[in-house]
């Protein structure tokens, strides 16, 4: 039996964060190319279920959208159009990539000093527009979590105009993949002297 202490969502907090875990372990241990794209997919799934369970339901449709959606078609289309369909093992270790990322989470831990405590009653957030929304959203929108009543009413039009560019941006990106493959092969006919030039 489980002690009474223990709460059910920080048993299933847990369960998903050790299986983020070993989803990005897998990720970054594993060669072959598809297995890391569904593995990033499942990731992302993964990554929906954690905004569900923190009441952000706007971002978690976000992030199966766009992360487990059309992410993984795009690798897949990818994939599809590569002949190697495994990692290159990099014959020396690359030190530049490494030195970037230190000196970006140097950068952003320093930055992180001037944000303001958690919580603090006179950070910005907390004195100008938020205490409207805080007192209006239960009233006007009736959603438990007050930043899917912002981006989903408030600023509704804004949201729609992100959906927008980034539906528009998969169209092109399929379009691409669609067309690329036919240039390619039309271009290879002129090279060879068996299509029109």
């Amino acid at each position: 039996m489980m002690p009474d202490s223990w709460n059910w969502e920080e048993i299933i907090n847990i369960i998903l964060l050790a299986m983020l875990i070993v989803m990005a372990i897998g990720i970054v241990r594993l060669r072959n190319l598809f297995a890391v794209v569904m593995l990033a997919s499942i990731f992302s799934l993964i990554m929906a279920s954690v905004f569900t369970l923190l009441d952000a339901v706007d971002v978690a449709f976000t992030e199966a959208a766009v992360g487990a959606g059309i992410s993984t078609i795009l690798a897949l289309g990818t994939l599809a159009l590569i002949d190697n369909r495994r990692e290159k093992i990099p014959d020396r270790f690359h030190f530049t990539p490494l030195l970037v990322s230190l000196a970006t989470g140097a950068a952003l831990l320093w930055a992180m000093e001037e944000l303001p405590v958690v919580g603090d009653p006179s950070a910005p957030a907390q004195v100008h527009v938020g205490p409207a929304y805080i007192a209006r959203t239960p009233e006007e929108i009736d959603v438990p979590n007050i930043v899917t009543a912002v981006l989903a009413s408030y600023r509704g039009f804004d949201t729609l105009g992100e959906v927008t560019v980034i539906f528009t941006a998969g169209i092109g990106v399929m379009y691409l993949l669609g067309v690329m493959p036919v240039i390619g092969a039309r271009r290879r006919r002129r090279r060879d002297g068996d299509g029109p030039l």
